[in-house]
């Protein structure tokens, strides 16, 4: 399954790198200590009350999306915390370039269901995050993180290894007799090429399974969201510079003669973001 446990700092990196070559994905154990797995937690139930405050829940349950949160950084300060975390960022550099933008970042609540009643819904089918193969070369890397222990039990993300960097696979069927689900500890991280063919389990355990999904791509793809716009320039400014860059600061499209003859420092898109 290609699991490391993030103290082993002599060899994690290579180890995911090489099982992501391989296998198309990885685990490391040990990522995020029981505090910040709990603090993260309550972060994403309130996030959850807020945006169905904000957008109403007939809204989203239109939307055919089961317990997703979209933009938590705009509604709790601690979501900004996981583009700081060093084995992330180190996964990026080597993965994406250190010049690349995250697509998204998504919370999953995914609720309990009785397993012959589970809603049929986008997440539930086999998919990949990224849907061109381009000889090999990765524009796209995710990394997600276990805020719950993942079981075959409460619906663990399956995947079918070795489906990456290829041609999409025969069928369904074909996927659902392959595929194997992730099983870790809270705390963990899941990272897998973004053209690897994934599905969410069914959770069947009597109780929601947490995780945050990571998507980030070359500083060229267009991220689902405008986090810069959406989050607001006073915002994005009070991070550190590295995750202004992962938002899409220094990747942002002119919209006047005014900011295209900028002086090169000031630019909005900066020399070296691609």
């Amino acid at each position: 399954m290609g699991v490391r446990n993030g103290k082993v700092k002599e060899r994690w990196l290579a180890d995911v790198l090489e099982s992501m070559r391989c296998l198309g994905y990885a685990v490391v154990e040990g990522i995020l200590g029981s505090s910040f797995v709990e603090t993260t937690k309550n972060a994403m139930y309130e996030v959850q009350k807020r945006i169905i405050a904000d957008l109403g829940k007939e809204r989203l349950d239109r939307a055919g999306e089961l317990g997703v949160l979209r933009l938590m950084m705009k509604y709790h300060p601690h979501f900004f915390r996981f583009l700081e975390i060093p084995e992330v960022l180190a996964i990026v550099d080597h993965t994406v370039s250190a010049a690349a933008v995250m697509h998204l970042q998504n919370g999953f609540i995914l609720p309990s269901c009785p397993k012959d009643r589970t809603p049929d819904v986008f997440q539930n089918r086999f998919h990949p995050d990224f849907r061109r193969v381009l000889n090999g070369y990765m524009v796209s890397v995710n990394i997600m993180f276990a805020i719950d222990d993942f079981s075959r039990e409460n619906g663990g993300t399956l995947i079918v290894p070795g489906t990456h960097q290829k041609e999409p696979p025969a069928d369904q069927d074909y996927m659902e007799q392959k595929a194997i689900a992730v099983t870790c500890p809270k705390g963990s991280m899941f990272v897998f090429d973004s053209t690897l063919w994934h599905a969410a389990g069914v959770n069947i355990s009597g109780k929601d399974r947490l995780a945050i999904n990571h998507q980030f791509t070359r500083s060229y793809i267009k991220q689902q969201i405008d986090y810069v716009r959406a989050l607001g320039d006073e915002v994005v400014l009070a991070q550190n510079p590295r995750t202004q860059q992962l938002l899409g600061w220094y990747t942002r499209v002119v919209t006047s003669l005014n900011e295209y003859y900028l002086p090169q420092e000031e630019r909005l898109y900066r020399k070296g973001q691609g």
